[in-house]
């Protein structure tokens, strides 16, 4: 008892000097703000610098040899030069905009893949001692370093469309299932695009987006068909467009076009497996019937050379 009184005593007089030190320590909010009013501000090459190294350096470069492949291959008419961005511009939409690639950039990274291809095979030949080659391998392999930019494009395309086929089932059926509880349609699109992300629900974001900022629901619907030339989706679009048009219930719609896609779907798995034993039968002809044939008449092969080599 007599060393706790002490004790108690030197702690309290610790919690004072604690309390009384802590003002003193912590930071002035006042002094925060006017430090950060009185920084200097950035320039702009320390701007330019934060942004990353594919806007810095890359996208410039694609623009320049852009420039350059417009200039060699320049067209007189301009509705043919306008033709062609737009149909390249479709076709970088329907791929989802891969990279945030314009025309431009997309014609810059051809120019570039065939550069290095034709470059890398002219130093490899030439590197094997044939120089004379070298200027036709370098050109071979850039025309096809300048095509391959396409077929990665329309890979991407095939890619996306499956995507958006295979998820429409079940996006239905979600979606069936929100105007059935009481949302509207709009509502029941924006808790489609909360629980999942797919290349549909993000062209139904874009679509909610549109909305919001005024745009009529037809037009942006019929948007997404443009952007994504599914014909799955585009029955269904036309079919909430008609509804929306004619006053016809979208519950009842959605559940028409539900069922739909799920009849779609298994008819879609039915016709896959049907195509399956065909799919199988090269790659058995190339590889199982040789190596059962061996296993099978190698045994009896020792014996028919030797009644082959003993008959008269």
């Amino acid at each position: 008892m007599q060393l706790l009184i002490p004790g108690l005593i030197i702690m309290a007089i610790c919690l004072v000097f604690i309390g009384l030190a802590m003002p003193l320590m912590a930071r002035d909010a006042v002094r925060t703000r006017l430090a950060q009013f009185g920084d200097r501000p950035r320039s702009l090459e320390e701007l330019e610098l934060e942004a990353p190294f594919s806007e810095r350096i890359m996208r410039p470069l694609l623009q320049r040899l852009a420039g350059y492949m417009q200039r060699m291959s320049r067209q007189k008419d301009v509705k043919v030069q306008e033709r062609q961005a737009n149909t390249l511009q479709q076709r970088l939409a329907l791929a989802g905009n891969p990279n945030r690639w314009s025309p431009t950039d997309f014609l810059g990274v051809k120019a570039l893949v065939g550069l290095s291809f034709g470059g890398t095979l002219f130093l490899l030949v030439t590197l094997l001692g044939e120089p004379l080659f070298a200027v036709l391998a370098a050109g071979v392999g850039g025309l096809g370093g300048f095509f391959a930019p396409e077929l990665y494009l329309n890979q991407l395309i095939r890619t996306r469309q499956h995507d958006i086929r295979k998820v429409m089932p079940d996006s239905l059926d979600l979606l069936c299932i929100c105007v059935e509880a009481g949302l509207g349609f709009d509502a029941a699109l924006a808790r489609l695009c909360q629980k999942s992300d797919t290349a549909l629900t993000r062209e139904f974001s874009r679509v909610l987006a549109e909305l919001r900022v005024g745009r009529p629901r037809r037009d942006a619907l019929k948007d997404v068909i443009v952007r994504t030339e599914v014909p799955d989706l585009a029955n269904f679009i036309s079919a909430i467009v008609q509804a929306d048009t004619l006053g016809v219930s979208v519950t009842q719609v959605l559940a028409v076009q539900s069922d739909q896609m799920r009849v779609l779907r298994r008819q879609r798995a039915e016709e896959q497996a049907a195509q399956a034993p065909l799919k199988m039968l090269i790659p058995m002809m190339l590889f199982i019937f040789p190596a059962l044939c061996i296993m099978i008449l190698g045994p009896l092969w020792p014996q028919m050379a030797g009644i082959s080599t003993t008959a008269p």
